[in-house]
């Protein structure tokens, strides 16, 4: 008899739909001791750019009222010195494992593609797109659908693997950016990565993080990640993969419920690096207390009540 949470994700089977989200689980291999990797669904690695990059100046972590606000700067060991240093440790894994992969330009996203295709280990990617694009002016690839159809159309020729795109929330509409990357090729897409948000120290009369604004994640962008996952499901036809403020096994059932195919935990795992193993063996428990068979059968159920949308 097959587990009932068991799925598939452009096409990579997946033991469960609860991966460990890029940035919060380093390169996964960390955790090996003292997580059970292997009962993941999968896991996202840290995004990886060309080159290293030391990342912002501290302090990097704020904890709010409701979550936390990291100014990390995407400090990663670059793509080359992952392929050669973690991901033969990966590889003994029996865990999907997605690379994150971020750029400033479009060469930067195809190159780390690239090194990454002759690399063997990885079910597939996840293209960071909320970095600005220097060559633009400083936009945001998230954030214009032309830049982003221009991105994820070159890193698409260069990749074989299943290719996911992670949205920004810092948008005025998810929808056509979702679409964007859709009809650019991307197999899936992945949301709501954080929201720019400020901390100040009112006694200092400084802000609290080293770079200035930082991304807010964990239980209060919960709602509104839901709300922008319903949204894009209802605007593409390539699977969702919901994140934001996931915690438990019933908040990974409501992003399910709202459409997306798979879940992604994230700051949970800064205070519990067992989240994500917890979130699933509870959103399994959920699945046998509403005799639901198949995690599948939740997919896209959710109903508003008469005039509620």
């Amino acid at each position: 008899m097959s587990s009932p949470l068991g799925t598939s994700l452009c096409g990579v089977s997946l033991k469960n739909p609860v991966l460990a989200a890029s940035g919060t689980y380093a390169y996964g291999v960390e955790l090996k001791g003292l997580v059970e990797l292997e009962a993941l669904g999968g896991i996202v690695v840290k995004g990886l750019s060309r080159e290293p990059m030391d990342g912002n100046a501290p302090p990097r972590l704020f904890e709010t009222e409701g979550g936390m606000m990291n100014s990390v700067g995407l400090q990663n060991i670059g793509v080359r010195a992952f392929v050669r240093e973690k991901l033969p440790q990966l590889r003994q894994l029996d865990t999907a494992v997605f690379a994150n992969v971020f750029g400033y330009s479009v060469e930067d996203y195809v190159e780390v593609a690239r090194v990454l295709e002759d690399a063997e280990g990885l079910a597939g990617y996840e293209l960071n797109v909320s970095c600005p694009n220097t060559k633009h002016g400083g936009l945001f690839f998230s954030s214009d659908p032309a830049l982003l159809e221009e991105v994820v159309t070159a890193v698409r020729r260069v990749a074989k693997r299943p290719l996911i795109v992670k949205l920004s929330p810092n948008v005025a509409r998810i929808e056509p950016v979702a679409q964007a990357a859709a009809g650019a090729g991307a197999d899936a897409v992945s949301l709501v990565n954080t929201f720019v948000a400020l901390a100040v120290d009112a006694h200092k009369r400084e802000a609290r993080l080293g770079g200035g604004f930082g991304g807010l994640s964990g239980p209060a962008i919960k709602p509104i990640a839901l709300r922008m996952v319903w949204e894009t499901a209802q605007a593409v036809r390539i699977p969702v993969i919901g994140l934001g403020g996931i915690a438990t096994g019933v908040d990974a059932a409501e992003f399910l419920i709202a459409g997306a195919s798979a879940v992604e935990v994230g700051t949970a795992s800064f205070w519990d690096p067992q989240a994500p193993v917890r979130v699933a063996r509870e959103l399994e428990r959920f699945l046998k207390e509403e005799k639901i068979s198949q995690v599948a059968d939740l997919v896209g159920t959710l109903t508003f009540r008469k005039g509620g949308t």
